[in-house]
């Protein structure tokens, strides 16, 4: 071939569509055939490394030097540098050849030098691609797992109220739903214990207005109710406008629970102040109308009249009602000022046992079904029994009053729902407590009975002698099923 049909082969062979080792190996054949050469190598860079290799013609061995100064030349060879744009991208090399192969070389140098900067240009995208793609993928794993590592359950709905993001504590939470289960749908199909129209207000809010939204939500679930706070956010993807909404859901059960028994510690400790301040005061004009009831009632009794037997009640009916107030009044000393009476080792089971020997006189008693069950592996209490008697006995008649037509009453004692404590369980199949009054049957004169029927002391006076005992009352009732009533005390230390 002449040096122009070499050169014009060489051209069409970088210009096909030939994979670059291929057209090279094309380019070193073309060239060795032009020059009549022994062999023709093309050296370039590896990508993504300072080496460089050889493709030959005809084919060998690879062959790899660290630099184009290290680029082997035979005694009867020539080369020429490729170079563009001042970097050195490789080079040609031929063993043999004719008169002509210098004069060659150099210009198929030039026609091959933009080939290899476009090659070695590509091969730097390609891994300047990848390591930006791992970077990207590894922060987003990064951010998948802060997301997931979250106490609380997130996930984000769009503008079309499709699910974005599920996280790790949303596929563990109560409906337990597996994020590619989810992801993609819409969240009306997904969250269906909230109407739908309810849900779809709560976002278009957050579109609307860009705030941040709170409110507490409770879920029913297999062992009870828990309350949830619930936080819609809105997130800006782009620009301005809100793009999605990011809703993150806290169980906040237990922090409500604190809060509602701080709050109640607080009402009973500003009644117990109130009724410290005014007890004397009411005892005093008591005692004195008592004594003058009985000072009356003495005298009217040796004299005889037809009016005498109407005073005579007037005065019995003055001395009851005086009574009563003094019974309130020391309700309201005992709940103020806990006595701190003395305690001893006891038992739970005799205790309930006492209380009900005093109860079984009682006429409604008689109607009911009584259950009894005990655990002997209950351990003993330190406990004033005279005060855990007058409980019992409150929240027992209070069961009473709610069986009104007969009914059952279960007393059991068993071990504490935590290590280290014991609870006595009241529980009575009567009308229940509605949920609106849980929080506040324990607060001093709330009551649910009838007038005449309760002064609304008796619970709140439990609650304080059962906290004077380190130990706590719950309760469990819905309406039409009974209440349950639970007394957990700490078990004594047997250094105790």
């Amino acid at each position: 071939m002449t040096p122009v049909e070499t050169l014009a082969e060489v051209a069409r062979s970088l210009n096909s569509a030939r994979p670059p080792a291929d057209a090279l190996a094309l380019v070193a054949e073309s060239i060795r055939q032009g020059a009549a050469a022994a062999s023709v190598a093309v050296w370039l860079r590896e990508p993504g490394a300072m080496t460089y290799y050889a493709i030959t013609s005809p084919s060998g061995p690879m062959q790899v030097v660290p630099s184009l100064a290290a680029i082997p030349l035979a005694s009867d060879g020539s080369r020429a540098d490729l170079w563009r744009d001042g970097v050195g991208l490789g080079a040609l090399t031929v063993i043999g050849g004719g008169p002509d192969t210098a004069a060659l070389l150099s210009v198929a140098a030039d026609i091959l030098a933009p080939y290899l900067a476009s090659l070695q240009r590509a091969a730097e995208l390609s891994l300047e691609v990848a390591v930006q793609s791992r970077a990207i993928e590894d922060e987003r794993r990064f951010t998948s797992l802060v997301i997931d590592s979250l106490p609380v359950g997130l996930y984000v709905v769009d503008r079309e109220y499709r699910i974005r993001v599920w996280n790790r504590k949303r596929e563990t939470g109560t409906q337990g739903l597996r994020r590619d289960d989810v992801v993609g749908r819409s969240v009306f199909d997904v969250l269906t214990r909230q109407p739908a129209d309810e849900l779809r207000t709560e976002f278009d809010t957050v579109f609307a207005t860009g705030g941040i939204r709170e409110a507490d939500l409770e879920v029913s679930g297999p062992d009870g109710s828990s309350w949830y706070r619930i936080t819609r956010i809105p997130m800006r993807l782009d620009g301005d406008a809100i793009s999605h909404v990011i809703t993150i859901g806290e169980d906040v059960s237990a922090r409500l629970a604190m809060q509602q028994h701080a709050l109640q510690s607080e009402k009973l400790a500003a009644i117990g102040q109130l009724a410290a301040g005014v007890m004397h005061e009411i005892n005093n004009p008591l005692a004195t109308i008592g004594a003058c009831v009985a000072a009356c009632e003495m005298r009217l009794r040796d004299v005889t009249g037809a009016g005498v037997a109407a005073l005579l009640e007037y005065c019995e009916i003055m001395d009851k009602e005086v009574q009563r107030c003094t019974m309130i009044v020391d309700g309201l000393l005992d709940f103020s000022r806990p006595q701190g009476k003395t305690k001893r080792r006891a038992e739970l089971a005799r205790i309930a046992d006492d209380t009900l020997f005093l109860l079984k006189h009682h006429p409604r008693f008689r109607s009911l079904t009584l259950v009894r069950k005990d655990d002997p592996a209950v351990p003993p209490v330190l406990a004033n029994v005279e005060q855990l008697i007058q409980v019992l006995m409150a929240i027992m008649l209070n069961a009473l009053d709610a069986m009104e037509h007969g009914g059952r009453l279960g007393v059991r004692t068993r071990t504490g729902p935590r290590p280290g404590e014991v609870a006595v369980e009241v529980e009575d199949s009567g009308a229940g407590i509605p949920a609106a009054d849980h929080g506040r049957i324990f607060e001093p004169f709330y009551t649910t009975k009838p007038p005449g029927r309760g002064t609304g002391l008796g619970l709140s006076i439990c609650y304080g002698v059962v906290q004077e005992h380190g130990g706590r009352i719950e309760v469990e009732s819905q309406p039409g099923k009974g209440t349950l009533f639970r007394i957990v005390l700490p078990a004594a230390r047997e250094s105790a």
